[in-house]
């Protein structure tokens, strides 16, 4: 009868973490879901450039997508954004290793 109990007891704690397993991973992915949403006007595609620039002009190198949004503090995609509105105003140029260097 103990035996049982135990065994009761092992499968009820297994569910519990599986469902908090299942929980926990719903909510981040809702998180990243909403940290996603990039607002797309000319305004906020101008600020972000301006984010672009002003990390480039203070490395002072050339650096890759991803160093630049580290360095402006915004995301990947915001980085994207304010690179094409440089690259299309003819502020940027690329180096032959895939970086991103003020012209």
């Amino acid at each position: 009868m103990a035996e049982k109990k135990a065994t009761a007891k092992k499968a009820t704690e297994a569910k519990a973490t599986a469902t908090k397993k299942t929980t926990t991973t719903k909510k981040a992915a809702a998180v990243k879901a909403e940290k996603a949403a990039v607002v797309v006007n000319a305004e906020n595609i101008g600020f972000k450039a301006g984010d672009v620039y002003q990390a480039l002009a203070a490395t002072g190198e050339a650096l890759d997508v991803k160093g630049i949004a580290k360095a402006a503090k915004i995301s990947e995609e915001e980085t994207l954004l304010g690179l094409g509105w440089l690259f299309k105003e003819g502020k940027l140029i690329g180096t032959e290793d895939g970086k991103i260097a003020l012209a």
